[in-house]
């Protein structure tokens, strides 16, 4: 039998991901460089990639269209894209509205981590399925847990 890696599928959450792309530094400069050394599969979808984009643009940042798309050269290579279904899937009602697709997005992409610093998602981590953890405790657990071959 031909043993295969399955990499964790794992949504990053927006601050995660621009912390990753625009300072590099840091706890989302290590989840940047994992995800860069395929250590993980981030998912992503339509609504979660229209929200990066969206904060991309935002005046502090002052970033032109070429250094936006640089970024995300830096990124959605690495991703895989997900189809959120309509209606969405049930999930706890996140207070902020524009969290909730990273909810549907850990539920239809079969993820095991929804990884974020968003005290509204991390509050949810009680009753929500899959695992929500911070960065530093993502980074914990791929260090405990390094990829070992399963049959796929």
């Amino acid at each position: 039998m031909t043993l295969s890696v399955r990499l964790p599928r794992v949504v990053l959450d927006t601050n995660l991901v621009l912390s990753a792309l625009v300072f590099g530094g840091g706890v989302p400069g290590a989840v940047r460089r994992a995800w860069q050394q395929s250590r993980f599969q981030p998912l992503i979808s339509t609504q979660t990639t229209a929200e990066l984009l969206r904060v991309l643009n935002y005046p502090k940042f002052k970033l032109s269209v070429d250094d936006q798309q640089e970024l995300l050269a830096d990124y959605l290579p690495w991703c895989e894209t997900v189809r959120i279904p309509d209606p969405p899937p049930t999930t706890p009602l996140c207070r902020d509205r524009l969290d909730q697709p990273f909810l549907w997005l850990a539920i239809a992409g079969d993820a095991q981590f929804l990884v974020t610093g968003d005290a509204d998602l991390l509050t949810l981590a009680a009753e929500f399925s899959p695992a929500i953890l911070t960065p530093a405790c993502f980074l914990d657990h791929l260090t405990r847990y390094p990829l070992e071959g399963q049959p796929l």
